[in-house]
């Protein structure tokens, strides 16, 4: 055995484990999805309070908080499941408070740039939260018309991802430029990958065969 594939059964058993005891409380995932964006509005705190010279220390603790938050994240659809509560407002309620969680975040970094004087970072910070919640509701909007539309990379795990390690290694201005980056082509493949599924739908139910009038009339 590899010491990655024992890191990988660790982390299985202890999320696991995490999952069993939070099912034995029998407490609501609903309420779990809550708890997390409560921490994530921990660590926008965390990142509007920072100073430029307690900068690097107040980033650190929010990454931390981040990371802890996403454990309430992962968990949350896990215990419904274990405790068959999976339902249809449940999946709703789930992608209604991503998208605060992700906003928080941001907010917290467009307060600390704002009191900072970089004003180019607050224009950046709000285009990428912007371009954040527009990723998600392109997927929305096209799933509402195509079966799917997972097209592009820049979704949550990873936006969460990047925003940690510009937490924890003190490079979030990089970090931004990325998810600005990534996000915008992410909406403009998801906007023209829906454009192509829905032309190809429009071709197929024009070609359908129409019925036969005695047919129907039998």
């Amino acid at each position: 055995m590899t010491w990655t594939s024992a890191v990988g059964r660790s982390s299985k058993w202890l999320l696991y484990r995490i999952v069993h005891g939070l099912a034995l409380t029998k407490i609501s995932p609903n309420a779990l999805t809550f708890i997390g964006l409560l921490i994530n509005v921990v660590a926008g705190i965390l990142f509007g309070y920072a100073r430029p010279e307690n900068q690097q220390r107040m980033f650190l603790y929010a990454g931390l908080v981040i990371i802890g938050a996403g454990i309430f994240d992962m968990v949350d659809g896990r215990v419904a499941r274990a405790t068959n509560q999976v339902t249809q407002f449940g999946g709703f309620f789930d992608s209604v408070i991503d998208r605060y969680s992700d906003v928080v975040l941001f907010f917290g970094l467009l307060v600390y740039y704002a009191r900072a004087n970089r004003f180019f970072y607050v224009v950046m910070t709000a285009f990428v939260m912007t371009s954040s919640v527009m990723v998600s509701y392109t997927r929305a909007r096209a799933e509402s018309l195509i079966s799917n539309c997972k097209a592009g990379f820049m979704e949550r795990p990873e936006r969460i991802v990047l925003v940690i390690i510009g937490a924890l290694f003190n490079r979030m201005a990089p970090v931004l430029w990325v998810i600005a980056v990534l996000s915008t082509f992410t909406v403009i493949h998801r906007i023209s990958y829906t454009y192509r599924q829905s032309q190809l739908l429009k071709q197929a139910q024009t070609t359908l065969p129409t019925p036969d009038p005695a047919l129907t009339q039998q």
